[in-house]
């Protein structure tokens, strides 16, 4: 089956009705955790985007509090666990200063985890890839915003 071009889809759906629509909607979030989860932030989370921040933070902060620092590849494992939640979030969000926070965010807590990033080469590539996302990102700001940024980033 091949799925239909945005454009095309959009002008079925204003088509149709809002009840429709809505169970359309329904349908949607029932396959995909993820679809729910986009959804929930749109719906709940959208409007309040530091809140939204706040707690990512926070789960970020769970996350690394469960991370085994005995054996660093199953450390690694689970950065990229926490990693890879963070850029669904950051997905979601869809906002580059939501971007920059959480991944300053992230590079600081790997540094001050007592993680020995120095002893393994894949470690120190997730920070560095984290890194230059982050400048990338701060490149298509506000030149304030670029400066707190980079500030909070050193």
């Amino acid at each position: 089956m091949q799925a239909s071009s945005l454009s095309e889809i959009k002008k079925e759906l204003n088509r149709l009705s809002p009840d429709e629509v809505l169970e359309l909607c329904m349908r949607v979030v029932k396959f995909k955790k993820e679809n729910k989860e986009l959804l929930s932030y749109l719906l709940f989370e959208a409007q309040d985007e530091q809140a939204y921040i706040h707690n990512r933070k926070e789960n970020i902060d769970e996350q690394f509090s469960e991370i085994n620092m005995h054996n660093l590849r199953i450390t690694k494992k689970n950065l990229r666990k926490i990693l890879r939640n963070t850029n669904k979030y950051i997905r979601y969000s869809g906002n580059k200063q939501t971007l920059a926070e959480l991944l300053i965010y992230f590079c600081k807590k790997m540094k001050s985890s007592g993680i020995a990033i120095h002893k393994s080469p894949a470690l120190q590539n997730i920070l560095e890839a984290q890194t230059k996302k982050i400048h990338a990102a701060l490149k298509t700001m506000d030149e304030d915003l670029q400066y707190d940024y980079k500030k909070e980033l050193i």
